[in-house]
């Protein structure tokens, strides 16, 4: 079970979409929206844990929405303790959805 965690549009469900197209077993984790600081743990507890982060620039461009910095800062602070076990960091500002994809898939591919 891959487990995917992030800000919002980070590119979490484009990322799960592709991994659950080549046949990888894949959840979603809404940490972003919990105060529980280990969510992620308690809903899912994967055997891999991704997480993608975004900017709060690249954030508002890809999403078109009006939402402040503190609210993205928010959603930082609230993913900080996925992103501190996480098995794999991505920032996503410069990475097309294919690039994700395969950057985690060859990750998977040299995990024991």
């Amino acid at each position: 079970m891959i487990g995917v965690v992030g800000p919002d549009a980070a590119g979490k469900s484009t990322l799960i979409a592709g991994l659950t197209r080549l046949g990888y077993r894949t959840r979603h984790i809404a940490q972003e929206h919990s105060f529980v600081k280990d969510m992620w743990q308690r809903l899912t507890n994967p055997q891999v844990l991704v997480f993608l982060d975004v900017s709060y620039p690249a954030s508002c461009h890809r999403r078109k929405r009006d939402w402040t910095e503190a609210d993205w800062q928010e959603q930082q602070d609230r993913l900080s303790h996925a992103r501190a076990n996480a098995d794999l960091y991505l920032n996503t500002d410069m990475l097309t959805a294919e690039e994700v994809l395969n950057r985690v898939v060859e990750f998977m591919k040299i995990r024991p």
